[in-house]
């Protein structure tokens, strides 16, 4: 069994300044495997990724101050860790006090003593866990994304949302069917599917075949429904031990005290039966000693501890009044029967106590003081305790102490009459609940079919029919063009393998622009598309624009081959366009160039040595530009110094 023990270093949990740290101590099967320093943030990754089976604390308050923190840390706990209050549940001591029980020591003064400590008697049973959720796992299915506002294809955008969160809320619930597992669930309609779906499965989460998760089009989340209070349930099913004393006759005195001699309940009634004092003393603890003020024990005294299987305990005379007094007066109660049952009870404790004590210092620490003293009075050896202890019995169930009752007594009589009531009750309530499936089974069925007339009348409107059919011939041919888009995209790449395979080599690939129009650019991008790298090939010069040409750059274009026979449609202003924008604008001279389609190819070196070409000659316009504009600068100075002397 894997343990975290924690308790605070510095900070603290209220404050939202200072992260509070942590000692940290993993014990497994009594061993300290490792002690960390470690934040909040950190510890909740650690044990994620350990898993342990219990979280060992001795202070809610260090981890969450309100109780909105406490439910928020326990959600964030994965289903197998236990949140343990080592100092809860019904026995509100302190860690020093726990510990004792268990014959440990620790320095309180050292953070990591006290959370080794809070380990280790959390391992063997003690505390209470902390239960802030029912058995119930709610599972929510939303949009992960807002339609918001659209244009052309809003309405096709909201119908795939609202459509893949019912497919995802069809597939759990397949899932939880295939589990077994009882649900409800609720849906939120929307245009083309739903918006929200929420199960309410009555189970751990840790038995949901789902998990959170969040992408694309739906987000789902796994959430514990909140108990309306915290509550501590103690780890350890065994009901503590008890020392009882009973002071019987017409008013019964009960006195309770634990093994170590504090008062847990004082009580007295006329009204108790024998049965509800055996009732009121189990819903306390089992006894194992029941003891009496007076010698010999009275016959109802061992009635109630024959009940209980206990210890009998009576003093070697009838204890006096004057000693009661002094006994019963440092505790304080309210009559006479309480009193002689507190005495009975404090006798019996101080008779037991000075047989502990020789023995509680033999036990090896790890060990539940208390069964070792249950254990002493029932009549067992120390060795045969810890013998016992370590063998790996099975947990007998505590059995429900029964005391025989008179079936001729007025109260059973009394009692097998309700029984009756309750019986013809039961069957009344079945006959309504039979009556009302029947009567929502025919209500489904009526609104079935107010449903199906509905569906009728709106199909049948002519508005609506007439934009089915324009929705359906739409989608025909969108359906059409998209078979005919696919089949564009194969011949294009058919076309282009084979013209890999026909290249010769010291050739290269060529795309075919009739001119340099926009339009022919646009068709070519459509056909064969135009990517970094690509050289264009224009057979006419009949047409061009100046905006063509910084979109050809954009595009990543490396060069411009142009017709030779085209020379003579070459202006000066084109030749400035390709010069400003550094793209090479050659000739094809003795290139070889061969055409097929859109594509072509070209001699590689010949390219290459235009290429050089171009370059010589970008460097004389840039140098043009360059003594041009040092002119010009020239000319501004001149201009400027006449006026000035003027």
């Amino acid at each position: 069994m894997l343990i975290f023990g924690i308790d605070l270093i510095t900070g603290s949990a209220r404050s939202r300044t200072v992260q509070p740290k942590y000692a940290l101590v993993m014990l497994e099967n009594g061993i300290v495997l490792k002690e960390l320093s470690v934040s909040l943030h950190r510890l909740i990754r650690l044990i994620h990724r350990h898993r342990p089976d219990i979280l060992a604390i001795d202070s809610v308050q260090e981890i969450a101050p309100r109780t909105q923190d406490l439910y928020h840390f326990i959600e964030q706990l994965p289903s197998k860790t236990k949140l343990v209050l080592v100092t809860g549940g019904d026995r509100q001591m302190g860690l020093i006090q726990i510990a004792a029980r268990y014959n440990l020591t620790f320095n309180r003064f050292d953070p990591f003593a006290e959370a080794c400590a809070a380990a280790q008697v959390a391992g063997h049973g003690a505390g209470a866990q902390v239960v802030a959720f029912e058995k119930e796992t709610e599972i929510t299915i939303t949009r992960n994304r807002s339609p918001g506002k659209g244009g052309w294809s809003q309405n096709r955008y909201a119908r795939k949302i609202h459509g893949n969160v019912l497919r995802h809320a069809r597939e759990i619930e397949q899932d939880l069917q295939n589990e077994g597992l009882s649900y409800w669930k609720k849906e939120y309609k929307a245009f083309g599917g739903v918006s929200r779906v929420t199960f309410h499965v009555r189970e751990d989460r840790d038995r949901i075949p789902v998990s959170s998760s969040r992408g694309g089009d739906v987000q789902i989340k796994l959430s514990g429904k909140r108990l309306d209070r915290i509550q501590y349930r103690p780890l350890s099913a065994r009901p503590r031990y008890l020392i009882v004393g009973i002071d019987p006759g017409t008013t019964i005195g009960i006195a309770i005290l634990d093994l170590n001699g504090e008062l847990l309940k004082l009580q007295s009634s006329r009204q108790m039966t024998m049965a509800d004092v055996i009732e009121f003393i189990w819903s306390i603890g089992k006894p194992v000693i029941v003891a009496s003020d007076v010698v010999p024990m009275p016959f109802t005294v061992e009635k109630i501890r024959r009940a209980f299987q206990a210890v009998p305990y009576t003093p070697r005379q009838d204890i006096s009044v004057e000693t009661k007094y002094e006994i019963a007066g440092k505790f304080g109660y309210g009559n006479d029967h309480e009193r002689d049952a507190l005495t009975a009870a404090v006798e019996a404790c101080k008779y037991w106590r000075h047989k502990f004590s020789g023995i509680i210092k033999r036990v090896p620490p790890g060990v539940d003081l208390d069964e070792v003293k249950a254990g002493i009075i029932r009549g067992l050896s120390l060795e045969q305790i810890l013998t016992v202890r370590k063998k790996p019995a099975r947990v007998a169930e505590e059995k429900k102490p029964e005391i025989s009752l008179d079936r001729s007594d007025e109260l059973v009589r009394m009692l097998d009459g309700k029984v009756k009531d309750l019986r013809v009750l039961v069957s009344d309530l079945q006959q309504e609940i039979s009556d009302l499936k029947k009567q929502n089974k025919l209500l489904s069925k009526k609104i079935s079919g107010m449903q199906n007339d509905r569906q009728k009348g709106i199909n049948a409107e002519p508005e609506i029919i007439k934009r089915d059919q324009i929705i359906a011939n739409l989608k025909r041919r969108l359906r059409q063009e998209e078979r005919n888009n696919k089949k564009l995209h194969r011949r294009l790449k058919r076309i282009k393998e084979a013209d890999d395979k026909e290249r010769q080599v010291g050739t290269m690939v060529i795309k075919v622009l009739p001119d340099l129009s926009r339009e022919s650019y646009r068709l070519l991008t459509e056909r064969t598309g135009i990517h970094p790298g690509d050289v264009l090939y224009v057979k006419s010069l009949v047409s061009w624009g100046r905006g063509i040409v910084p979109e050809i750059v954009k595009n990543g274009v490396r060069a411009v081959i142009v017709n030779e026979k085209a020379v003579d449609s070459i202006s000066n202003e084109l030749m400035d366009v390709f010069l400003h924008e550094n793209l090479p604008f050659v000739l094809s001279k003795d290139m070889q160039i061969r055409i097929k389609g859109d594509i072509g190819t070209c001699d590689e070196e010949k390219f290459r040595d235009a290429l050089e070409d171009w370059a010589e000659e970008h460097e004389r316009y840039m140098k043009g530009k360059g003594e041009e504009m040092l002119d010009s600068l020239m000319k501004e100075y001149l201009a400027e110094r006449e006026r000035k002397v003027k």
